[in-house]
Order: C-alpha cells, then sequence, then structure tokens
C-alpha cells in the first residue's frame, strides 16, 4: 500500500481539500482586538480605504480577504484536479508530470508561508507537499513498470 504512488496522490488530494476548508472557515471569522491598540488597529484595516486609481478604493482588509481566498481557492483547484485524475485512472507517466508541477507550486508555497505566517498554514502545506514528494518518489517512471 505505502508503495503505490495512488496512496499518496490521495492522501495529498485529502490535505489539500481539507486545508481549502479549514482556510475557506478562516475567511469568516470577524475580528476582534484584545487591547485598544488592536481593535484601533482592526478599525484602521477595516475602514481605511485606498485610492487605488481608476475608481477602485479597497481597504487593506478587502485586499487581505482577496489574496486570501486565492489560497482557498489554489488548494480546491489542486484537490479537484488531482482527485479526478486518480478517479479516471490516468496513466502513471502523466500523473508523474502533474504530480511534478504540483510539487513546484507547493514547494514554492511552502518556502512563503513558511517565511510569512505562522504554525497551522506551515504544517498544512507541509502535509501536502511530503504526500506529493512521496507519490512522485513511488510512481513508475513508464507504464512497463
Amino acid at each position: 500500500m505505502l508503495k503505490r504512488y495512488t496512496f499518496w496522490l490521495t492522501a495529498a488530494v485529502i490535505f489539500q481539500f481539507l486545508t481549502a476548508v479549514i482556510h475557506s472557515i478562516s475567511l469568516f471569522i470577524p475580528l476582534s482586538g484584545d487591547s485598544e491598540v488592536e481593535k484601533q488597529m482592526i478599525s484602521l484595516v477595516t475602514t481605511l480605504r485606498l485610492d487605488m486609481g481608476a475608481g477602485f478604493h479597497p481597504t487593506f482588509s478587502n485586499l487581505f480577504i482577496a489574496l486570501s481566498s486565492c489560497l482557498s481557492f489554489l488548494f480546491f483547484f489542486a484537490a479537484l484536479t488531482n482527485g479526478y485524475l486518480l478517479w479516471k485512472h490516468t496513466e502513471a507517466s502523466v500523473m508523474r508530470g502533474v504530480m511534478g508541477i504540483n510539487i513546484l507550486i507547493f514547494g514554492s508555497l511552502f518556502a512563503v508561508v513558511a517565511y510569512f505566517t505562522f504554525l497551522v498554514p506551515i504544517v498544512c502545506v507541509g502535509l501536502v507537499l511530503v504526500n506529493l514528494l512521496a507519490a512522485f518518489i513511488v510512481a513508475p517512471k513508464n507504464e512497463a513498470a
């Protein structure tokens, strides 16, 4: 079982989907501050409008939500794509290419997340990356294998 790439890729798909769901839920949690300074900062982030030109006046909160939602979309897209290819029993040589692309994207994401964020996203992206690497390593290099 551990020598089949489909096991590891299925685990990666599950972790991609769970990360997307967890991160999506976090987008709907209202901000609250514990101290007066935190409350003032949250007020500024949610009410101060920036003039971005061409009639765009987003708040920092709007920009953060837009950017943050992209992480959820990335994980949903990857989970659905990988899951679909697994479901259709795509040949291993094609899957190795897809897994290589996933490793490139999620490896880069892991570096960014490890530098800029906190433990929960680091662990979530790390679990996806480890499973993708394991799937890539044990996947047959050609159909004859």
